[in-house]
Protein backbone atom coordinates (compact mmCIF):
# COMPACT_ATOMS: atom_id res chain seq x y z
CA UNK A 1 0.00 0.00 0.00
CA UNK A 2 1.18 3.21 -0.74
CA UNK A 3 0.56 5.88 1.31
CA UNK A 4 1.51 9.94 -0.14
CA UNK A 5 1.60 12.81 1.86
CA UNK A 6 0.17 16.51 1.43
CA UNK A 7 1.57 18.64 3.43
CA UNK A 8 2.76 22.55 3.12
CA UNK A 9 6.20 21.33 2.65
CA UNK A 10 5.40 18.81 0.06
CA UNK A 11 6.66 19.10 -3.72
CA UNK A 12 5.50 22.82 -3.94
CA UNK A 13 7.07 23.54 -0.22
CA UNK A 14 10.17 21.40 -1.62
CA UNK A 15 10.39 23.54 -4.60
CA UNK A 16 10.14 26.58 -2.80
CA UNK A 17 12.64 25.90 -0.22
CA UNK A 18 14.89 24.79 -3.50
CA UNK A 19 14.50 28.19 -4.45
CA UNK A 20 15.12 29.89 -1.17
CA UNK A 21 17.85 28.15 -0.87
CA UNK A 22 19.71 29.22 -4.02
CA UNK A 23 18.55 33.03 -3.10
CA UNK A 24 19.47 32.83 0.27
CA UNK A 25 23.99 32.97 -0.78
CA UNK A 26 23.60 35.63 -2.79
CA UNK A 27 21.36 38.36 -0.27
CA UNK A 28 23.10 37.29 2.49
CA UNK A 29 26.94 38.45 0.66
CA UNK A 30 24.99 41.35 -0.56
CA UNK A 31 23.58 42.64 3.12
CA UNK A 32 27.27 41.61 4.37
CA UNK A 33 29.39 43.17 1.92
CA UNK A 34 27.23 46.63 1.74
CA UNK A 35 28.04 46.38 5.60
CA UNK A 36 31.49 46.52 5.55
CA UNK A 37 32.55 50.37 5.60
CA UNK A 38 34.86 51.43 2.82
CA UNK A 39 36.73 54.59 2.00
CA UNK A 40 34.29 57.18 0.02
CA UNK A 41 35.38 58.93 -3.05
CA UNK A 42 32.72 61.22 -4.32
CA UNK A 43 33.85 61.75 -7.56
CA UNK A 44 36.54 63.93 -6.53
CA UNK A 45 39.40 61.09 -6.72
CA UNK A 46 40.39 61.41 -2.61
CA UNK A 47 39.11 58.78 0.04
CA UNK A 48 37.42 59.99 2.47
CA UNK A 49 37.92 58.28 6.07
CA UNK A 50 34.98 55.54 5.76
CA UNK A 51 34.03 56.53 9.56
CA UNK A 52 33.76 60.03 8.84
CA UNK A 53 31.44 61.87 10.96
CA UNK A 54 29.67 64.75 9.39
CA UNK A 55 30.31 67.94 10.75
CA UNK A 56 28.57 71.54 9.78
CA UNK A 57 30.93 74.91 10.00
CA UNK A 58 29.63 77.64 11.82
CA UNK A 59 29.89 81.34 10.76
CA UNK A 60 30.69 82.46 13.76
CA UNK A 61 32.80 80.89 17.61
CA UNK A 62 29.31 80.87 19.41
CA UNK A 63 27.78 78.33 17.49
CA UNK A 64 30.94 76.17 16.89
CA UNK A 65 30.61 72.81 17.36
CA UNK A 66 32.72 70.41 19.07
CA UNK A 67 35.85 68.40 17.77
CA UNK A 68 37.18 64.99 19.76
CA UNK A 69 40.25 64.18 18.75
CA UNK A 70 40.91 60.64 17.51
CA UNK A 71 37.56 61.23 15.17
CA UNK A 72 37.47 62.16 11.67
CA UNK A 73 35.43 64.60 10.53
CA UNK A 74 34.03 65.08 6.93
CA UNK A 75 32.39 69.26 6.21
CA UNK A 76 32.01 71.39 3.24
CA UNK A 77 33.76 74.50 2.90
CA UNK A 78 31.75 77.84 0.96
CA UNK A 79 34.08 79.59 -1.72
CA UNK A 80 33.29 82.67 0.73
CA UNK A 81 33.27 83.14 4.26
CA UNK A 82 35.05 81.31 7.26
CA UNK A 83 33.85 78.11 9.49
CA UNK A 84 34.69 77.74 12.71
CA UNK A 85 35.10 74.45 15.01
CA UNK A 86 35.50 74.15 18.84
CA UNK A 87 37.98 72.19 20.82
CA UNK A 88 38.42 71.53 24.63
CA UNK A 89 41.95 71.73 25.36
CA UNK A 90 43.58 70.84 29.37
CA UNK A 91 46.39 72.28 30.29
CA UNK A 92 49.95 70.98 29.04
CA UNK A 93 47.94 69.16 25.97
CA UNK A 94 49.45 70.22 22.52
CA UNK A 95 46.51 69.43 19.58
CA UNK A 96 46.99 69.33 16.13
CA UNK A 97 44.03 69.97 13.59
CA UNK A 98 45.00 68.94 10.03
CA UNK A 99 42.48 69.54 7.49
CA UNK A 100 42.36 68.59 4.16
CA UNK A 101 40.62 70.49 1.41
CA UNK A 102 39.22 68.15 -1.81
CA UNK A 103 38.04 70.25 -4.66
CA UNK A 104 35.98 69.37 -7.28
CA UNK A 105 38.07 67.35 -10.18
CA UNK A 106 36.74 69.17 -13.03
CA UNK A 107 37.26 72.78 -10.95
CA UNK A 108 39.86 75.27 -12.45
CA UNK A 109 42.26 76.93 -10.11
CA UNK A 110 45.11 79.65 -9.70
CA UNK A 111 48.65 78.90 -7.93
CA UNK A 112 47.55 80.80 -5.07
CA UNK A 113 44.14 79.56 -4.64
CA UNK A 114 44.18 77.26 -1.19
CA UNK A 115 43.05 77.23 2.35
CA UNK A 116 44.05 78.28 5.74
CA UNK A 117 43.58 76.88 9.27
CA UNK A 118 44.27 79.20 12.50
CA UNK A 119 43.60 77.77 16.22
CA UNK A 120 42.73 80.90 18.33
CA UNK A 121 42.04 80.98 21.89
CA UNK A 122 38.89 82.18 23.56
CA UNK A 123 40.36 86.02 23.14
CA UNK A 124 40.94 85.42 19.45
CA UNK A 125 44.49 85.36 19.96
CA UNK A 126 46.00 83.22 17.32
CA UNK A 127 48.08 80.22 18.46
CA UNK A 128 49.29 78.89 15.52
CA UNK A 129 48.30 79.09 11.78
CA UNK A 130 49.26 77.35 8.68
CA UNK A 131 48.17 77.27 4.82
CA UNK A 132 48.22 75.38 1.85
CA UNK A 133 48.08 76.79 -1.94
CA UNK A 134 47.84 74.79 -4.90
CA UNK A 135 50.94 76.25 -6.51
CA UNK A 136 52.28 76.16 -10.10
CA UNK A 137 50.79 73.22 -10.94
CA UNK A 138 47.55 74.73 -11.21
CA UNK A 139 45.91 71.47 -10.99
CA UNK A 140 42.94 70.89 -8.48
CA UNK A 141 44.14 68.27 -5.50
CA UNK A 142 43.16 67.56 -2.11
CA UNK A 143 45.62 70.32 -0.05
CA UNK A 144 46.10 70.14 3.80
CA UNK A 145 47.08 72.42 6.15
CA UNK A 146 47.96 71.98 10.13
CA UNK A 147 46.08 74.21 12.49
CA UNK A 148 47.89 73.68 16.09
CA UNK A 149 47.84 74.52 19.65
CA UNK A 150 51.40 74.30 20.91
CA UNK A 151 51.61 74.77 25.02
CA UNK A 152 55.73 75.60 24.37
CA UNK A 153 54.66 79.35 23.53
CA UNK A 154 53.71 81.50 26.19
CA UNK A 155 50.17 82.17 25.02
CA UNK A 156 47.48 79.70 24.68
CA UNK A 157 48.64 77.16 27.09
CA UNK A 158 45.96 77.01 29.62
CA UNK A 159 43.14 74.73 29.88
CA UNK A 160 40.06 75.45 27.68
CA UNK A 161 38.11 76.31 24.74
CA UNK A 162 39.63 77.20 21.35
CA UNK A 163 38.74 77.42 17.92
CA UNK A 164 39.76 76.19 14.64
CA UNK A 165 39.03 78.60 12.00
CA UNK A 166 39.05 77.41 8.72
CA UNK A 167 38.70 79.56 5.24
CA UNK A 168 39.30 79.80 1.55
CA UNK A 169 42.48 81.54 0.33
CA UNK A 170 41.01 83.57 -2.59
CA UNK A 171 43.28 84.81 -5.51
CA UNK A 172 40.49 86.37 -7.11
CA UNK A 173 41.32 85.07 -10.51
CA UNK A 174 38.18 85.09 -13.03
CA UNK A 175 39.04 81.84 -14.05
CA UNK A 176 38.86 79.95 -10.60
CA UNK A 177 35.64 77.49 -10.37
CA UNK A 178 33.59 79.09 -7.78
CA UNK A 179 31.39 76.81 -5.76
CA UNK A 180 32.45 74.71 -2.30
CA UNK A 181 35.20 72.02 -1.42
CA UNK A 182 34.81 69.13 0.27
CA UNK A 183 36.98 69.18 3.82
CA UNK A 184 38.28 66.18 5.93
CA UNK A 185 39.15 66.70 9.42
CA UNK A 186 41.17 65.13 11.66
CA UNK A 187 42.27 66.12 15.34
CA UNK A 188 44.95 65.19 17.19
CA UNK A 189 46.30 65.58 20.58
CA UNK A 190 49.81 64.66 22.53
CA UNK A 191 49.92 64.76 25.62
CA UNK A 192 53.29 66.41 28.03
CA UNK A 193 56.29 64.52 29.17
CA UNK A 194 56.97 62.88 32.20
CA UNK A 195 59.80 65.33 32.97
CA UNK A 196 61.00 68.30 30.87
CA UNK A 197 63.75 66.80 28.62
CA UNK A 198 65.62 69.01 26.27
CA UNK A 199 64.33 72.72 25.14
CA UNK A 200 66.62 73.24 21.99
CA UNK A 201 66.84 71.28 18.59
CA UNK A 202 69.48 69.19 18.22
CA UNK A 203 72.56 70.42 16.87
CA UNK A 204 73.82 68.92 14.25
CA UNK A 205 72.86 65.95 12.26
CA UNK A 206 74.13 64.50 8.83
CA UNK A 207 72.14 66.65 6.28
CA UNK A 208 74.33 64.92 3.29
CA UNK A 209 72.10 63.72 0.50
CA UNK A 210 72.34 60.06 0.74
CA UNK A 211 72.61 57.40 -1.96
CA UNK A 212 69.75 56.79 -3.69
CA UNK A 213 68.00 53.41 -3.28
CA UNK A 214 68.89 51.08 -6.74
CA UNK A 215 67.56 47.71 -7.84
CA UNK A 216 64.84 46.61 -9.24
CA UNK A 217 61.25 48.16 -8.86
CA UNK A 218 58.21 46.36 -7.37
CA UNK A 219 54.72 47.23 -8.40
CA UNK A 220 53.22 48.65 -5.19
CA UNK A 221 49.45 50.11 -5.68
CA UNK A 222 48.60 53.72 -4.02
CA UNK A 223 45.56 54.41 -1.71
CA UNK A 224 43.47 57.80 -2.62
CA UNK A 225 43.62 59.24 0.89
CA UNK A 226 45.37 59.82 4.52
CA UNK A 227 43.01 57.02 5.43
CA UNK A 228 43.90 54.72 2.63
CA UNK A 229 47.81 55.22 2.15
CA UNK A 230 49.16 52.13 1.36
CA UNK A 231 52.85 50.88 3.55
CA UNK A 232 55.81 51.24 1.90
CA UNK A 233 59.17 49.82 3.14
CA UNK A 234 62.53 50.85 2.02
CA UNK A 235 62.95 49.71 -1.58
CA UNK A 236 61.95 51.07 -4.94
CA UNK A 237 58.84 50.94 -5.73
CA UNK A 238 56.87 51.91 -9.07
CA UNK A 239 53.12 52.23 -9.50
CA UNK A 240 50.96 54.17 -12.57
CA UNK A 241 49.32 57.33 -12.13
CA UNK A 242 46.72 58.92 -14.67
CA UNK A 243 46.77 62.74 -15.14
CA UNK A 244 44.71 64.64 -12.23
CA UNK A 245 45.34 61.49 -9.19
CA UNK A 246 47.04 61.77 -6.21
CA UNK A 247 48.15 58.92 -4.49
CA UNK A 248 49.25 58.25 -0.89
CA UNK A 249 51.76 56.05 0.31
CA UNK A 250 52.88 55.88 4.31
CA UNK A 251 56.43 54.56 5.53
CA UNK A 252 56.89 53.72 8.93
CA UNK A 253 60.00 56.11 10.91
CA UNK A 254 60.83 55.46 13.97
CA UNK A 255 62.36 57.29 16.40
CA UNK A 256 65.80 58.44 15.44
CA UNK A 257 65.63 57.57 12.15
CA UNK A 258 65.71 59.43 8.72
CA UNK A 259 63.67 59.23 5.75
CA UNK A 260 64.84 59.99 2.60
CA UNK A 261 62.95 59.54 -0.70
CA UNK A 262 63.08 60.13 -4.80
CA UNK A 263 60.73 60.24 -7.37
CA UNK A 264 60.83 59.38 -10.80
CA UNK A 265 58.32 60.23 -13.64
CA UNK A 266 58.84 57.46 -16.55
CA UNK A 267 59.22 58.62 -20.51
CA UNK A 268 56.76 57.50 -22.59
CA UNK A 269 54.66 60.34 -23.15
CA UNK A 270 52.89 60.93 -26.72
CA UNK A 271 53.23 64.47 -27.47
CA UNK A 272 55.87 67.03 -27.61
CA UNK A 273 56.11 69.87 -24.96
CA UNK A 274 57.19 70.74 -21.72
CA UNK A 275 55.09 71.59 -18.44
CA UNK A 276 56.44 72.70 -15.36
CA UNK A 277 55.44 71.00 -12.19
CA UNK A 278 53.67 68.54 -13.66
CA UNK A 279 54.67 66.16 -10.89
CA UNK A 280 54.53 67.00 -7.14
CA UNK A 281 55.66 65.07 -4.16
CA UNK A 282 54.78 66.17 -0.69
CA UNK A 283 55.78 64.59 2.70
CA UNK A 284 53.45 65.00 5.34
CA UNK A 285 54.30 63.92 9.11
CA UNK A 286 51.94 61.23 11.10
CA UNK A 287 49.29 64.36 12.46
CA UNK A 288 49.07 65.25 8.37
CA UNK A 289 50.90 68.39 8.83
CA UNK A 290 53.49 69.42 5.58
CA UNK A 291 57.15 68.61 5.88
CA UNK A 292 58.02 69.65 2.47
CA UNK A 293 57.43 69.09 -1.47
CA UNK A 294 59.50 68.84 -4.63
CA UNK A 295 58.30 69.28 -8.15
CA UNK A 296 59.64 68.37 -11.34
CA UNK A 297 58.70 69.63 -14.55
CA UNK A 298 58.38 67.04 -17.60
CA UNK A 299 59.12 66.93 -21.56
CA UNK A 300 58.07 63.34 -22.42
CA UNK A 301 61.73 62.28 -21.15
CA UNK A 302 61.94 60.36 -17.72
CA UNK A 303 62.37 63.34 -14.72
CA UNK A 304 63.58 62.27 -11.30
CA UNK A 305 63.63 65.05 -8.24
CA UNK A 306 64.32 64.53 -4.47
CA UNK A 307 63.38 65.70 -1.30
CA UNK A 308 65.49 66.99 0.91
CA UNK A 309 67.88 65.49 3.70
CA UNK A 310 65.81 65.93 7.28
CA UNK A 311 67.45 65.19 10.51
CA UNK A 312 66.35 61.58 12.40
CA UNK A 313 63.21 61.99 14.04
CA UNK A 314 63.20 63.35 17.71
CA UNK A 315 60.95 64.93 20.24
CA UNK A 316 63.41 67.94 20.37
CA UNK A 317 62.74 68.54 16.74
CA UNK A 318 59.67 70.69 17.73
CA UNK A 319 62.22 73.14 19.07
CA UNK A 320 63.97 74.33 16.00
CA UNK A 321 63.17 77.24 13.64
CA UNK A 322 59.70 76.22 12.05
CA UNK A 323 60.03 74.34 8.60
CA UNK A 324 61.19 70.84 7.48
CA UNK A 325 63.07 70.08 11.02
CA UNK A 326 60.14 71.16 13.40
CA UNK A 327 57.98 69.06 11.79
CA UNK A 328 59.93 65.57 11.94
CA UNK A 329 58.64 65.36 15.96
CA UNK A 330 57.52 62.24 16.37
CA UNK A 331 57.45 58.63 14.87
CA UNK A 332 54.73 56.83 12.70
CA UNK A 333 53.67 56.96 9.44
CA UNK A 334 54.91 59.36 6.75
CA UNK A 335 52.95 60.36 4.11
CA UNK A 336 54.39 60.33 0.94
CA UNK A 337 51.62 62.03 -1.47
CA UNK A 338 52.22 62.06 -5.26
CA UNK A 339 50.30 64.42 -7.71
CA UNK A 340 50.20 64.27 -11.33
CA UNK A 341 48.79 67.16 -13.16
CA UNK A 342 45.81 67.38 -15.68
CA UNK A 343 48.74 69.44 -17.92
CA UNK A 344 50.37 66.63 -18.19
CA UNK A 345 47.14 64.82 -19.67
CA UNK A 346 46.50 67.47 -21.78
CA UNK A 347 50.04 67.96 -23.79
CA UNK A 348 51.78 64.14 -23.49
CA UNK A 349 48.18 62.01 -23.43
CA UNK A 350 45.61 60.21 -20.87
CA UNK A 351 48.91 57.80 -20.09
CA UNK A 352 48.79 56.22 -17.10
CA UNK A 353 52.37 57.16 -16.59
CA UNK A 354 54.61 55.33 -14.93
CA UNK A 355 56.08 56.81 -11.59
CA UNK A 356 59.05 55.15 -9.20
CA UNK A 357 59.66 55.89 -5.71
CA UNK A 358 63.03 55.22 -3.96
CA UNK A 359 62.56 55.45 -0.46
CA UNK A 360 65.45 55.14 2.18
CA UNK A 361 65.38 55.10 5.50
CA UNK A 362 68.50 54.88 8.07
CA UNK A 363 69.11 54.42 11.37
CA UNK A 364 68.25 51.98 14.38
CA UNK A 365 64.97 52.62 15.75
CA UNK A 366 65.79 54.29 19.20
CA UNK A 367 63.08 54.88 22.27
CA UNK A 368 61.04 57.96 22.48
CA UNK A 369 59.72 60.27 25.18
CA UNK A 370 57.63 59.54 28.20
CA UNK A 371 54.66 60.59 27.68
CA UNK A 372 52.47 61.76 30.67
CA UNK A 373 49.50 60.07 28.91
CA UNK A 374 48.50 58.83 25.90
CA UNK A 375 48.17 60.59 22.37
CA UNK A 376 44.88 60.52 20.83
CA UNK A 377 44.14 59.05 18.70
CA UNK A 378 46.12 55.92 20.42
CA UNK A 379 48.73 54.96 18.68
CA UNK A 380 48.91 57.50 15.84
CA UNK A 381 52.58 57.89 17.08
CA UNK A 382 53.72 54.27 16.27
CA UNK A 383 55.22 53.49 13.09
CA UNK A 384 52.26 51.17 10.77
CA UNK A 385 53.81 47.62 10.59
CA UNK A 386 55.18 46.56 7.85
CA UNK A 387 54.72 42.73 7.49
CA UNK A 388 57.62 40.79 6.49
CA UNK A 389 59.49 44.49 5.74
CA UNK A 390 58.20 44.28 2.02
CA UNK A 391 56.24 47.27 2.04
CA UNK A 392 53.06 45.11 1.81
CA UNK A 393 51.14 45.16 3.94
CA UNK A 394 47.73 47.12 4.81
CA UNK A 395 46.48 50.19 4.70
CA UNK A 396 48.14 52.81 7.41
CA UNK A 397 45.51 55.34 8.13
CA UNK A 398 48.37 56.77 10.81
CA UNK A 399 47.09 54.80 13.70
CA UNK A 400 43.41 56.49 13.64
CA UNK A 401 40.01 55.11 14.27
CA UNK A 402 39.31 54.92 10.52
CA UNK A 403 41.90 52.05 10.02
CA UNK A 404 40.89 50.18 13.24
CA UNK A 405 37.83 50.37 11.89
CA UNK A 406 38.05 49.29 8.55
CA UNK A 407 40.06 46.46 10.00
CA UNK A 408 37.58 45.26 12.35
CA UNK A 409 35.04 46.27 10.03
CA UNK A 410 37.05 43.87 7.64
CA UNK A 411 37.32 41.03 9.95
CA UNK A 412 33.53 40.79 11.23
CA UNK A 413 32.40 40.99 7.73
CA UNK A 414 34.41 37.93 7.00
CA UNK A 415 33.60 36.47 10.46
CA UNK A 416 29.80 36.76 9.74
CA UNK A 417 29.77 35.89 6.35
CA UNK A 418 31.29 32.46 7.35
CA UNK A 419 28.94 32.80 10.39
CA UNK A 420 25.79 33.85 8.11
CA UNK A 421 26.61 30.35 5.22
CA UNK A 422 27.15 28.00 7.99
CA UNK A 423 24.02 28.76 9.43
CA UNK A 424 22.68 28.77 5.86
CA UNK A 425 24.34 25.08 4.93
CA UNK A 426 22.58 23.97 8.63
CA UNK A 427 19.15 25.49 7.03
CA UNK A 428 19.66 23.65 3.37
CA UNK A 429 20.55 20.65 5.25
CA UNK A 430 17.55 20.66 7.53
CA UNK A 431 15.04 21.76 4.92
CA UNK A 432 16.18 18.69 2.71
CA UNK A 433 16.09 16.30 5.10
CA UNK A 434 12.50 17.32 5.80
CA UNK A 435 11.34 17.21 2.30
CA UNK A 436 13.00 13.77 2.33
CA UNK A 437 10.94 12.98 5.36
CA UNK A 438 7.82 13.69 3.59
CA UNK A 439 8.25 12.19 0.54
CA UNK A 440 6.59 9.14 -0.37
CA UNK A 441 6.91 5.49 1.08
CA UNK A 442 6.09 1.79 0.25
Amino acid sequence: MIRRWRTATGRRGGATAARALTAVPAALLTALLSASPVAADDGSGYAFAPDARTITGAGGSSAAEPLEPGTTYRSTLPDQGKLYFRLELAAGTTAYVPVTAVPPADATVSASDGIGVTVQDANGATCGYDGARFGAGLSPRPITALGRRDTGRSLCKDAGTYYVVVERLASGSRTTTPGSWDLEIAPVTEPGLVEAGATTAPGTWDSASPEPVTGAARRRTAGAGFATARTLGPGVWRTGISPGRTLYYAVPVDWGQQLHATVELGSGGQGHGYVSAALNLSLYNPVRGSVEDVSLGYDGTQKASSLAPLPPVAYANRYAVPGEENSVRFAGAYYLVVHLTRQTGDTFGAGPYDVTLRVRVDGAPGSGPRYAGSPVPKGVFDPPSDQGGDGLSAPAGGGGTSMRLLAAGGIGTGTALLLGLGVWTLTARRAQIRVNAQKPTA
